[in-house]
């Protein structure tokens, strides 16, 4: 009797799983991740995004209290630049393939307090600009309150920005620039600042040499000036550094005059639709040859407002 009731239960048990998992393959997630990598075999244009938390989004982040504690969570709000395209999909913290959808950098380095980027943004514009630019991949690797000297090899956010890259571009993917945005943690102080040029020089010659692409774009933001409550005596000094930095097919993008929130150093929702407007006329000019290799706030004013 004994022995016929557990053949009950497992058989049960059984069913149940069985039950679970055919849910789970049916379930809208799934079934949207396995169609999208199911599409995504040879020439998707792949972007790495990279660098700290204005890179990773923090655009809609707000303070609220929970249970009595205060806590940062995103408003929710994305405006139209940033919405969901079928040609645009996302490298996910599963490494898998999906729907590209804000928040762009959930998962990597953040959950509720991530917010809204320049990711979706920059994409959006690239398609509206190129309509037949193909399918774009966008591959977050942005975490927060990283130092310069956390971009090294050996370090985490090194090595899982090239981990990340080389898996994205497995399948046939193309990898077409690198999107940085870089300098929050070393304005702040310590001794990041002082060799920030040769530290930022040898994270984009290590980079495009373990990629096995000497020439590979790379769009790098020059900081913008924060504000208070946000303390940041070396500004100057890390401006001065990245405004120096003179390599071939490193186009800087100059921030200075986008708005930044009440904390002082984040952008807000609004800014970093127009930085991902800037990084993609950068890429753009860069493709097209154009010789500039500064891009600034103001001069994208002037010529697209």
């Amino acid at each position: 009797m004994l022995k016929h009731k557990n053949d009950e239960i497992i058989l049960i048990l059984t069913f149940l799983l069985l039950v679970s998992n055919i849910c789970w393959l049916m379930s809208q997630k799934r079934v949207q991740e396995c169609n999208t990598n199911s599409r995504v075999k040879k020439n998707v244009q792949v972007f790495l995004l990279a660098g700290q938390s204005n890179m990773a989004g923090r655009g809609g982040v707000i303070r609220k209290i929970v249970g009595g504690n205060v806590t940062k969570v995103w408003n929710g709000f994305v405006p139209q630049e940033c919405k969901p395209n079928q040609k645009i999909i996302r490298f996910n913290a599963a490494q898998k393939w999906e729907e590209a959808h804000e928040p762009l950098n959930y998962g990597i380095d953040c959950l509720a307090s991530c917010g809204l980027g320049p990711g979706m943004a920059f994409a959006n514009e690239i398609l509206k600009r190129d309509s037949n630019f193909g399918v774009i991949g966008l591959v977050p690797c942005a975490r927060g309150g990283t130092g310069l000297f956390k971009w090294r090899r050996g370090s985490l956010p090194y090595d899982e920005l090239v981990k990340r890259a080389k898996l994205a571009e497995k399948d046939g993917g193309i990898i077409r620039g690198l999107l940085w945005y870089h300098g929050e943690s070393d304005v702040k102080g310590g001794d990041g600042y002082r060799d920030y040029k040769i530290n930022l020089e040898k994270f984009i010659h290590d980079l495009r040499s373990d990629l096995n692409s000497p020439n590979l774009p790379i769009l790098q933001v020059v900081l913008p000036y924060p504000k208070k409550p946000f303390k940041g005596p070396y500004i100057e000094e890390v401006r001065t550094a990245q405004l120096a930095i003179n390599i071939s097919n490193v186009i800087k993008i100059d921030a200075k005059g986008l708005e930044i929130g009440p904390d002082g150093i984040h952008l807000t929702t609004p800014a970093q639709v127009q930085l991902g407007h800037m990084f993609a006329h950068a890429f753009l000019s860069l493709i097209n040859f154009t010789s500039s290799n500064t891009f600034s706030f103001y001069k994208f004013f002037h010529i697209f407002s």
